[in-house]
């Protein structure tokens, strides 16, 4: 005999509820994913699409440029290429971030544009499902609001996902 005998009603759920179960075929639909690279300004949390950051960097000498603007410091040498170098608290309106050891340059690029992104570190480079990304709260600060895609919760922590493409656009014009 398959199914235990029982005098009382809760052996008979348990019963029935190990019949349904085992009748129940879970059908196992891969979701699509985007890789993300998680850092972080001023204890805050933020993400670039992975899609667009070409390579992860110690912090390097930046050499100045005169005439740029507040939140491009200067440029990096990279293996004989000079790129310039962002940083992400002046376009965030966040105040400025001490660096450290921990600071690295996030290289990026997208529709022709390459730049590098100073951050205080990289958290984390990881895959997330596409569903997890959702609208930008309206409680955003507006410096903030206009260069991000979305939002997402990733190790119980809120992280902002930023537009490269905005940022880009905001840069070269």
């Amino acid at each position: 005999m398959s199914e235990p005998v029982g005098n009382n009603k809760s052996d008979l759920v348990l019963a029935e509820l190990k019949k349904r179960k085992a009748q129940k075929s879970v059908v196992d639909v891969e979701e699509k994913k985007m890789k993300v690279v998680i850092f972080s300004l001023r204890g805050e949390l933020f993400a670039f699409s992975g899609e667009n950051v070409k390579e992860i960097l110690p912090l390097a000498n930046i050499y100045p440029v005169p005439g740029t603007p507040d939140y491009i410091p200067g440029v990096v040498n990279i293996r004989g290429e000079i790129e310039s170098v962002v940083t992400m608290n002046g376009f965030l309106g966040l105040p400025e971030s001490e660096r450290s050891s921990a600071s690295r340059i996030a290289v990026a690029q997208k529709e022709g544009v390459r730049s590098g992104f100073l951050v205080d570190s990289v958290t984390d480079v990881t895959d997330i499902p596409v569903s997890l990304v959702k609208p930008p709260l309206n409680t955003l600060a507006k410096a903030q609001k206009e260069f991000v895609a979305g939002e997402f919760f990733y190790q119980n922590k809120n992280i902002i996902l930023l537009d490269l493409g905005k940022i880009f656009v905001k840069i070269t014009s």
